[in-house]
């Protein structure tokens, strides 16, 4: 009996412990609260900020915002830019907008200078965008001339 008289003092006394340690760290402190015995001036506690709050770079999904003008694009990404779903999209390489806008291309294709292409067959494009097989060679599992 006596044992569990003692874990049970010592359970409200780590209860306690940890309610008036959180009150104290999410309590705002101001500047003049902050104790100094060596005559310096009070310095405000710093807090952390979430990382995705702290990130610098801009998302690389997020929107553009082009509005449907097609010159903002061209000016930010070169002349196959265009304004596809109010976002800036590259129509040579994209494989959701390629040539077009909402133009996507299958799973096993790819997008090659606005068209869909497969990377195993095509002599144009054979293993990666414009590697062309030479005058009479086959692109076969994206090689030339595979034998």
């Amino acid at each position: 009996m006596k044992v569990i008289h003692i874990l049970f003092i010592i359970a409200i006394t780590m209860a306690l412990t940890l309610t008036l340690t959180m009150k104290n760290i999410n309590e705002p402190t101001s500047k003049s609260s902050i104790p100094h015995s060596n005559g310096e001036k009070p310095v405000a506690l710093k807090r952390t900020v979430s990382r995705f709050l702290a990130e610098k770079e801009k998302n690389p999904r997020a929107a553009d915002h082009c509005m449907k003008d097609n010159e903002i694009c061209q000016i930010m990404g070169g002349k196959s830019s265009k304004c596809c779903n109010n976002k800036c999209m590259d129509l040579d390489y994209d494989k959701q907008n390629c040539g077009a806008c909402k133009k996507k291309c299958l799973d096993t294709e790819v997008c090659c200078r606005g068209e869909c292409v497969n990377l195993s067959y095509d002599k144009r494009h054979c293993g990666e965008c414009n590697n062309k097989c030479m005058n009479g060679g086959y692109c076969i599992y994206g090689t030339c001339d595979y034998a």
